[in-house]
């Protein structure tokens, strides 16, 4: 226990109690009064005999409980609190995680009904009741101060620094769980933007200050006490670094959920048409679990809300490490073959009996996925070339639907007439269009660029060529490169192209002097860059060129192949929807997958609109009046385009919780660096018993009184 203001009270004891004692040994000095007969007043007369400015003090409880009383009043006036090692006006940063995984429902005393972040949500309200204020007659103290940052891919202040806690309190209530990923370098960098710069003084030989910088780098010269709210899946969290002051961390982690808790959830989706025969339609499906005995699971598909299938998938037992406790995950899968050739919105579901039995699948919110499949159909295809013979007796063999071969003339005249509107995919080999009167090479529509370098707004910088070279790298996961093996490409040449800085293109293999395959999208315009000239390699004598050729046509022509990431339709929760409309459109809106709607969208000139970040998982309507593309739905004059929204994310599936994260500088444990016990003030107790003695001391006094 220790005082606050001890010299106060001691004052005020020292002046008081001996006054209240004083009032009972004084004696009532009596008025003489002339009377006839003195012998009925004869006890009167020995009162008066016995009055002397002092009494002997007798024995009386109404005294006894006035001391009380007032002992009680000046130990309130000493503002008693609890012991604690933490000086005042702290500043602590409350950091809580709502990504997917926090939607667990493992507690141990809540299993299957609050989530993690409830219950962080509770501790974290109980940390800010236990901030310090400061006492009523202390002089210069601060009271603590906090703010309330809450994330999972992206991050937002709900509460700046205050001291009120009422305000902290209501802002953690807000907290609403999400189905992203979970990611903390925004939120750490959030927290340190608020910081006031250090400011840095220069002083001459007289100790006079001559100038001052103020210094980014030295951020804050008071430090911050993060406390961090989160099952520890978090990807980036070394990006985190702890100040140590007097040897005592600045970082404190409040792990929620269980370490042995089991999930099953899907990881992995992807439909594909089959190349010759488009109706056919395969679905792919990944499955992640975490269970420590083999588990099987049902999974059902969907299309259109109708169940079409369902398969069982056997999931192997995951493994624990001894040492650390960690999971390593069991995965399955199973493929469903459909004959579908319209477009079709498509849910896979597993039943894993997670409501009736929580403690074998605690978050829910990764068994059901969704994929938006476009209609099948074969591309019809331009070939423009200047005589490349291996790219034009490759596609002879493909089942397209319409291939033509132009010569650049011809190409260029039907930019003119409209003639090349009835293409997919115009593949520019050798060869790139003229600019138009606005500066465009690339008129809307899909393109596959073989031999050129394509600069500008949605290409490249040209720094000539280099030696020649393998691939070294390749984004095995794009679909137009996951089917081959680039290992043995060998060019005599290879191209020093340079991605410019806030643009759209991407690269998706490499070789030691740059990027060698790109991929540049903006507004209507899609296009796989290949900026090397394929006669100088052995990439047309290899199987793999024809593979690359069929993929490209299918990802950009047909988009027979939809995979959660790659495609314009499907987004991941955390991420934006980004589209672009026709000119026209007016009244747009986003119709979410709990059938709200979002306030009215204004596109950009261009027709671009932008909604987000998406929150949850689910299917995102966009809907608008206006022109309609081919594959848009049209009802009585408003039309709709869909996108899926999906967790799929193998790390926000591995619910198990982890008690120890590394920091950038440290290894940090749950609950196990600073004192729990905060600042608790007795004052007020004090005062309401001293209160109470006095309702009891007027009760005796009035019973002595009027009995």
């Amino acid at each position: 226990m220790t005082w606050a203001t001890p010299t106060l009270a001691a004052l005020v004891a020292a002046i008081a109690i001996p006054a209240l004692i004083i009032l009972y040994f004084l004696k009532l000095r009596r008025i003489p009064r002339e009377v006839s007969s003195t012998l009925l007043w004869k006890k009167a007369i020995q009162d008066l005999q016995a009055n002397a400015p002092f009494q002997r003090l007798r024995k009386n409880l109404l005294l006894f409980l006035q001391l009380i009383i007032l002992s009680l009043i000046i130990l309130a006036l000493a503002q008693p609190r609890s012991a604690s090692t933490t000086e005042m006006g702290r500043k602590y940063i409350v950091m809580i995680d709502r990504s997917a995984s926090m939607a667990a429902v493992d507690g141990q005393e809540t299993l299957g009904k609050d989530s993690r972040l409830e219950a962080a949500k509770k501790q974290a309200i109980e940390l800010i009741e236990t901030m310090r204020e400061p006492s009523m007659f202390s002089q210069g103290e601060r009271a603590d101060e906090a703010m309330i940052i809450v994330f999972d891919a992206n991050a937002q202040i709900l509460a700046p620094l205050t001291a009120n806690q009422a305000t902290l309190i209501a802002a953690i209530n807000s907290i609403e769980q999400t189905d992203a990923p979970s990611s903390i370098a925004q939120a750490y960098r959030l927290a340190q933007a608020q910081r006031p710069n250090r400011i840095v003084n220069a002083t001459n030989e007289l100790g006079e200050i001559t100038e001052s910088h103020e210094l980014d780098e030295l951020k804050g010269g008071e430090p911050y006490f993060f406390h961090l709210f989160s099952d520890g899946r978090i990807s980036d969290i070394d990006s985190v670094r702890a100040e140590e002051i007097d040897s005592t961390t600045t970082f404190e982690y409040h792990a929620l959920g269980s370490q042995t808790s089991n999930n099953i959830g899907l990881v992995a989706l992807r439909s594909e048409r089959d190349y010759d025969t488009p109706s056919k339609l395969s679905i792919f499906v990944g499955v992640q679990s975490t269970d420590t005995i083999p588990r099987t699971v049902d999974a059902e598909l969907l299309v259109a809300g109708v169940t079409r299938s369902v398969r069982a998938i056997d999931l192997p037992a995951a493994t624990t490490d001894a040492t650390t406790g960690y999971k390593t995950p069991a995965s399955g899968g199973v493929v469903f073959e459909l004959d579908e050739p319209e477009g079709v919105i498509i849910r896979v579901r597993l039943d894993t009996n997670g409501r009736e039995n929580p403690q074998a699948d605690v978050l829910l919110t990764d068994n059901e996925g969704v994929l938006i499949v476009p209609p099948a159909k074969q591309a019809s295809v331009a070939l423009v070339s200047t005589g490349n013979l291996f790219v034009a007796s490759a596609l002879k063999g493909f089942p397209l639907s319409r291939f033509d071969v132009l010569t650049p003339s011809k190409y260029e005249a039907g930019r003119t007439n409209g003639d090349n509107d009835v293409y997919d995919l115009v593949i520019l080999d050798g060869y790139l269009p003229k600019t138009d009167e606005l500066g465009s090479v690339l008129d809307p529509g899909r393109y596959l660029v073989i031999g050129q370098t394509l600069t500008g707004e949605l290409g490249v910088i040209d720094h000539g060529t280099g030696p020649g070279g393998p691939i070294i790298d390749w984004r095995r996961t794009h679909p137009i490169l996951r089917d081959l093996t680039l290992d043995a490409l060998l060019m005599a040449e290879t191209p020093k192209v340079e991605i410019p800085k806030g643009s759209g293109v991407v690269s998706l293999a490499e070789t030691a002097s740059g990027p060698a395959i790109l991929e540049t999208s903006s507004g209507d315009v899609r296009a796989i860059l290949v900026p090397f000239a394929i006669t100088k390699t052995n990439w047309p004598f290899d199987v793999s060129f024809v593979v690359f050729l069929a993929s490209t046509v299918d990802y950009l022509a047909t988009g027979s192949v939809v995979a959660i990431d790659e495609d314009e339709r499907q987004i991941t929760p955390g991420s934006v929807l980004s589209d672009r409309l026709p000119p026209d459109a007016t009244a747009v809106r986003i119709i979410l997958p709990d059938g709200s709607r979002s306030e009215e969208i204004i596109p950009s000139a261009d027709g671009r609109i932008v909604y987000g970040p998406v929150q949850t998982a689910g299917i995102y309507r966009l809907r608008w009046r206006g022109t309609a593309a081919p594959t848009d739905i049209t009802d009585e004059g408003t039309n709709f385009r869909i996108f899926a929204a999906n967790l799929l994310n193998p790390a926000e599936s591995n619910v198990s919780t982890q008690r120890t994260i590394a920091l950038a500088n440290k290894i940090v444990t749950a609950d196990s660096l600073t004192e729990r016990k905060r600042i608790k003030d007795w004052w007020p107790y004090f005062l309401g018993a001293a209160l109470a003695i006095l309702m009891f001391e007027w009760y005796i006094y009035n019973k002595k009184m009027f009995l």
